[in-house]
């Protein structure tokens, strides 16, 4: 807690309270044209994933039609989905991220 001090001279107590960001879930969809291998990379360069982890979020967006890349603050969410999608239009793939609450 901190005090301020005001011109009367009476010292008022200003509590502070420091809100932690909301997460974000950086989700990766299926489509039929991006190669498994394209996205095992991009979850290993782009989200950090080793590749075990990379190979099972991979499937699990093969298999389900989607999954989740990794959980960040908004920015960083908006940062890594974009880059992603930005490499795969670059290497004419049509992978889509999407971002949403936590």
């Amino acid at each position: 807690m901190a005090q301020k001090d005001t011109q009367s001279g009476i010292k008022e107590r200003v509590a502070l309270r420091v809100k932690t960001p909301r997460k974000y879930k950086v989700i990766l969809m299926n489509d039929d044209f991006t190669p498994m291998d394209f996205v095992v990379m991009i979850l290993t360069l782009v989200f950090r994933k080793s590749e075990a982890e990379a190979e099972a979020i991979m499937l699990e967006v093969h298999h389900k039609g989607q999954a989740i890349a990794g959980v960040y603050t908004l920015d960083e969410a908006l940062t890594r989905s974009n880059r992603a999608m930005q490499w795969a239009r670059d290497e004419g793939y049509p992978l889509r991220a999407k971002c949403e609450p936590e």
